[in-house]
């Protein structure tokens, strides 16, 4: 059964981790949203490829910077939209 899942990714440490978990879940077959928060992300072959695969699996991708908005895609949406979205879920993963 499938599940409605918000991945937050705060630590720009782990935001390949992340992207990672994120497209695991979709090919799992949950509803998965994806959230990079408070930073830009490191734009690499292999993060872009697998950022395209969430996109046709129809995974969503959120970010409060503009940069990851303007630059890579991201729909923007402000902290208080997170908190409201979060709530939504029935499963949040943290990184």
């Amino acid at each position: 059964m499938s599940k409605k899942v918000a991945v937050l990714i705060k630590d720009k440490d782990r935001q390949y981790e992340g992207l990672r978990s994120s497209l695991g879940l979709l090919m799992e077959f949950h509803v998965v949203s994806m959230f990079v928060l408070n930073h830009e992300i490191e734009l690499t072959e292999e993060y872009r490829d697998n950022m395209e695969f969430i996109d046709e699996m129809e995974g969503t991708r959120y970010s409060n910077v503009s940069a990851n908005v303007k630059k890579y895609g991201f729909k923007p949406i402000t902290l208080e939209e997170v908190a409201q979205k979060l709530i939504e879920n029935e499963v949040v993963i943290p990184f």
